[in-house]
């Protein structure tokens, strides 16, 4: 199926580290992958086109590497000047490997200290999402709050700062950003009642250049009345008017997922995830800006526009997921757009300039909301849906807090066909929520959500997204949720991997498999694609169940002989095909 004739698609791509985004027609690959989304525009996409629809079924491995953790693998590795790294989880020790000699041997390892104190704090596993290359360094988080640079030759740290305060239930398992610079860092902590922010790093140093809230009054947050003006709402100290009482200063907020950059615009967009506690009836009003999208300047940190997906939060849909820029043509009129997979179900199509909300449709299954207005850019909820620790159980939400696609999987966008590739989760819960006081630094949750499968049966799958007409153009549906991230190519192919350990190759047009590996661990991770020193293309990504499955899955680790939890009822034997262990692996033609 080709493309629509009406989808006009302008690519924001690298053009180095520091330097402004220009259109795909005008930068070849350079076959490196040296931040996290592929691009600054996190599109995820690969102009290299060695490995096609065609040939893609004799892909094989070429390398393989343990890591030494077995905690779930999130993020993706780099590839920089001929170089492979490699992030850990907890210890989160740094490894880069020399693409030029056989074997890929060692160049180095990097291993920092890491507080273990932070593995109780951590939520959801003690993982990591990847590191970003800036200026000869290797700049990631750690788990226990630091934010590291390492210089990308030698190993050696540079610097090595605290951003978080574990005593207060904030760890950093997420991948910074790198604009100029800046080195953009953010908190998880939802679960434990944080008082959510973004920062900005020097990146020669490692000082604070400034700090942001994401709740609270607008100095906190850098809402100037001259430059911050939301499309939706009007007035003033949005983000404190919106909460009952002080009950903002623990209300969450934070930031564990994926940044996205228009050098043209000169905006960071990043989402923000829940509010604190679960239970609503705890926190009254829209609260604002959780699950929220907030564009900002990267120099100084100024609010221009937000927009929040979800207010007043009832089920746990953080809107940590990317945010992909793109320019579509909506309605006869070209637009500068980002395109973002919500938690809640809805993928919306918003205007970058000025946060109006263009599309918004459901890509999953919806029973809380009917549809998003788009002239208030409000769900219409349905009622019956509301939670509340006076509602008791209500029934069989659609999607469940696993959200329709996890944030945690990031899509990808080929300007080849102009569409979206998503894996997607299809499960349903129940919400039972109750009164919960906060102690610092303990879990601040307040709700028990059991999940069943959603409609089908299935419990996942991985889609192809028109974003201009808001619909699925194909679908593959399977038995797991789908929580791996996408990489689609010029070749029209596009990569994800499975619960149960599978990496699947498909054709971007048609959904068709093209190709499947087994690889030893359930993937949580994202897949790259590189081109190696002898020319050749390579796909890479990690294997290691985890996450989320690492809690519900039940005995997949055997070297802890007290971790023999039974598995969750709606997932009991997805322990049957896999088990923990981390590795990177390599494939090619």
């Amino acid at each position: 199926m080709e493309p629509p004739r009406t989808t006009l698609v302008r690519l924001l791509l690298l053009g180095s580290v520091v330097a402004p985004c220009t259109g795909a027609a005008q930068r070849p690959d350079d076959g490196q992958w040296v931040m996290p989304g592929r691009d600054y525009a996190s599109t995820r996409y690969s102009g290299l086109t060695q490995l096609t629809s065609a040939n893609v079924a004799r892909l094989k491995p070429v390398w393989n590497f343990s890591t030494g953790v077995l905690r779930g693998h999130e993020g993706q590795p780099l590839v920089v000047k001929n170089t492979m790294y490699v992030v850990t989880p907890y210890p989160n020790v740094l490894y880069a490997f020399d693409l030029t000699q056989p074997d890929y041997p060692l160049k180095w390892k990097y291993r920092p200290m890491v507080d273990p104190n932070a593995l109780g704090m951590a939520c959801c596993d003690a993982i990591n999402r990847g590191a970003f290359y800036a200026d000869g360094r290797i700049v990631y988080n750690l788990l226990d709050g630091h934010t590291v640079a390492v210089d990308a030759g030698t190993g050696r740290e540079l610097w090595n700062v605290k951003v978080a305060d574990l005593s207060e239930g904030e760890t950093t398992p997420m991948a910074p950003m790198v604009v100029r610079n800046r080195v953009l860092v953010g908190p998880s902590g939802g679960e434990f009642g944080i008082h959510g922010w973004l920062k900005a790093l020097d990146l020669a140093t490692g000082n604070l250049a400034w700090m942001a809230r994401n709740v609270g009054p607008d100095r906190d947050i850098l809402a100037r009345p001259r430059t911050f003006k939301p499309f939706y709402d009007r007035g003033t100290d949005l983000g404190l008017s919106t909460w009952s009482g002080d009950t903002w200063k623990i209300g969450g907020a934070p930031v564990w997922g994926w940044l996205s950059y228009d050098a043209e615009l000169d905006l960071v967009y990043y989402g923000v995830g829940n509010p604190g506690p679960y239970n609503p009836e705890q926190r009254l009003g829209d609260n604002k800006w959780t699950n929220s999208v907030l564009a900002r300047r990267p120099g100084d940190g100024s609010l221009i526009w937000a927009y929040q997906f979800t207010p007043h939060d009832n089920w746990d849909y953080d809107s940590n997921a990317e945010m992909i820029l793109v320019d579509l043509v909506i309605k006869g009129r070209v637009r500068k757009v980002l395109v973002h997979f919500d938690k809640n179900g809805f993928a919306y199509t918003i205007d970058r300039s000025n946060g109006e909300v263009l599309v918004a449709e459901p890509y999953a299954h919806v029973n809380w909301a009917r549809r998003v207005d788009l002239i208030s850019g409000r769900p219409v909820i349905d009622s019956a849906k509301f939670t509340g620790s006076t509602r008791g159980n209500v029934k069989y939400i659609c999607p469940s807090l696993e959200g329709g696609k996890s944030p945690v999987s990031p899509a990808a966008f080929s300007p080849r066909t102009g569409w979206f590739y998503v894996s997607t989760v299809n499960l349903c819960m129940d919400f039972n929520a109750e009164q919960r006081a906060r102690i610092r630094g303990t879990p601040f949750i307040g709700a028990s959500t059991p999940y069943v499968a959603g409609p089908g049966g299935h419990m996942g799958g991985f889609m192809a997204w028109d974003a201009v007409s808001g619909r699925k153009v194909w679908e593959i549906k399977e038995k797991y949720p789908v929580w791996s991230g996408v990489v689609v190519t010029a070749g029209d192919v596009a990569f994800y991997g499975t619960l149960d350990g599978w990496l699947k190759a498909v054709n971007a047009r048609t959904g068709t498999l093209l190709w499947k590996f087994k690889v030893g661990s359930g993937i949580v991770s994202a897949p790259i694609t590189y081109r190696g020193p002898d020319g050749r293309q390579y796909v890479a990504i990690y294997s290691g169940i985890g996450g989320d499955w690492a809690l519900l899955s039940g005995d997949v680790r055997s070297d802890d002989p007290t971790d023999v939890r039974d598995p969750a009822d709606f997932i009991r034997d997805l322990g049957r095909y896999t088990s923990g262990g981390g590795m990177v692996w390599v494939f090619a033609l």
